[in-house]
């Protein structure tokens, strides 16, 4: 026996009539009618007992008809969910990014709308350190990343351009800098740089002042390059959605004057991605990116 000898014999349980039943099944009634005798034999009793007009379950067919019930329900959900993973309806996708992601209200915005399309893939969401986020994406573990662009990605890996920004200059509340009615990048000059992972501004900077930038700490994440400006130990050139999303004593943030530099938000990815779920985020990202009214250039 198999899934269709128990939707045969659900067909005639409910209709109580071979002709009936074989209408709803769009097979002919002497063919029904020799499967489920195909299956009596092969069970060994009578399921349904025959009449003229119509058929009832005998006590063997009544004890079936709740376990056919649920054999085939059961049969259908698995069909049902292997077709949604299939087209990235249902699965689960390991997703990391880099503080700025939030900070820009991108990552948000992109995952919102893809929790509203596909409510039923699971995302787990974890901060991750930029340097270590391509090799992660690279091997596996991590699905799909958000890094600070422009950065070197592993040999597999590409990138999806999104929301491009300028910078801004994170100073210590007594800097003399503070005095200035604008501040241009030859003002920097001998100021200690401290470095956030993503060092293409201060560099910018840097170059468009004309000088070697004397680079100070670099302690990670951008909260812990602004609590060390917090303390003294320097300046830094940070994306400028960090104005208004974080704010620390003695803080005070800057525009720089003339800086023709801006970084932007990549969406990272393994460029031969196998798993539907993962493919469908991406795919949506890049629909979002090809529809947004400013398409930063690829």
């Amino acid at each position: 026996m198999d899934i269709r000898h128990f939707r045969y014999f659900l067909a005639v349980a409910r209709q109580r009539n071979f002709t009936r039943a074989a209408e709803h099944l769009g097979i002919a009634p002497p063919t029904l009618s020799r499967q489920i005798q195909d299956m009596e034999a092969a069970l060994g009793t009578r399921l349904f007992v025959r009449q003229q007009r119509e058929v009832s379950l005998t006590e063997a067919g009544a004890a079936l008809l709740i376990e056919a019930e649920a054999t085939v329900r059961q049969f259908e959900f698995a069909q049902r969910n292997a077709q949604r993973a299939g087209r990235g309806e249902i699965g689960h996708i390991e997703l990391g990014y880099v503080a700025s992601a939030v900070y820009s209200g991108l990552l948000q915005r992109q995952m919102q709308a893809f929790g509203q399309a596909f409510p039923d893939v699971s995302v787990n969401v974890r901060e991750c350190a930029m340097a270590t986020l391509p090799g992660a994406v690279a091997d596996g573990r991590v699905d799909i990343g958000y890094i600070r662009s422009p950065m070197t990605l592993p040999e597999g890996v590409e990138a999806v351009r999104l929301d491009s920004e300028g910078f801004v200059l994170a100073l210590p509340q007594d800097s003399w800098l503070l005095g200035l009615k604008a501040i241009g990048c030859k003002h920097l000059e001998n100021e200690t740089f401290i470095l956030p992972e993503q060092i293409s501004g201060t560099l910018q900077v840097a170059a468009q002042g004309g000088y070697a930038p004397r680079l100070g700490p670099q302690p990670g994440g951008l909260v812990a390059v602004v609590a060390l400006v917090s303390l003294g130990q320097g300046v830094a050139v940070v994306p400028a959605s960090m104005v208004g999303h974080v704010s620390l004593p003695g803080v005070v943030y800057r525009s720089i004057q003339g800086v023709d530099a801006s970084s932007w938000l990549s969406l990272i990815h393994r460029r031969f991605e196998k798993a539907p779920a993962v493919a469908r985020y991406i795919q949506q990202v890049k629909q979002t990116v090809a529809s947004a009214p400013n398409r930063p250039d690829a």
